[in-house]
């Protein structure tokens, strides 16, 4: 995959290089020529400009990327400017860092959907949720395992456990499934709300969107990532 990460600070640049790690393709973008000058050898290309320009974002490869995530951490206004610009632009996906609630809660009004909460959660399980199709949420319990959160392949829909038989068929262990609701925000805005379901039972049918919440190997998780 091909990402654009603008600000190349803590959060940003770890995740920079997660990505990179993992065979991605990532564009660094930062202010700051020092940290610039860092990722040009650690990325596939780091670039110094002023993403608060619209003019100056023109130049960046938009449409042939798959995700432009805002990073900025430490100037709210800009943050929110960069993100702005880019929802005009139209990219494929955005995503951007949230630096406080009521940042957040900016964000979501101008219409961001994936908010990113450093202080919440690390480069590592942000990068593993970019790089697993279908993955909306992950902990890394060592090397070997993990819980993962991940949204139920199209062909399971209609099913009940039981007949998709995951010990059996998977080697994983459903711990749980989670349904999104809609509540409005303060400002009024729409947003979605993840609303856990309890232990499923054998007779429970998964339904479209649902997100199931699976413990497993990690060899084990990627493989049925690919099933989504």
């Amino acid at each position: 995959m091909k990402f654009i990460i603008v600000g190349l600070g803590n959060f940003g640049g770890s995740l920079a290089e997660k990505l990179t790690q993992q065979g991605n393709e990532v564009i660094g973008v930062d202010t700051n020529p020092d940290k610039v000058n860092y990722f040009m050898d650690k990325l596939a290309l780091a670039i110094c400009l002023n993403a608060t320009q619209q003019s100056a974002l023109e130049h960046l490869p938009l449409k042939n990327s798959d995700v432009v995530i805002v990073c900025i951490g430490e100037d709210e206004g800009a943050n929110i400017m960069v993100t702005a610009h880019f929802k005009n632009m139209g990219v494929n996906r955005l995503i951007s860092r949230s630096i406080n609630p009521l940042h957040e809660s900016v964000l979501e009004a101008i219409g961001v959907s994936e908010i990113v909460r450093p202080e919440e959660e690390t480069a590592e399980r942000w990068a593993k949720k970019l790089c697993l199709k279908g993955v909306v949420d992950s902990f890394e319990l060592n090397k070997n395992y993990s819980i993962v959160e991940i949204i139920a392949p199209e062909k399971f829909v209609g099913l009940s456990f039981q007949q998709v038989n995951f010990r059996d068929n998977y080697q994983l262990l459903v711990l749980t499934t989670i349904k999104n609701t809609q509540e409005r925000s303060f400002l009024g805005k729409q947003r979605v709300v993840p609303t856990v379901q309890g232990l499923p039972n054998e007779d429970t049918i998964i339904e479209k969107d649902d997100i199931l919440v699976l413990y497993g190997a990690n060899t084990d998780l990627q493989k049925f990532a690919r099933l989504t």
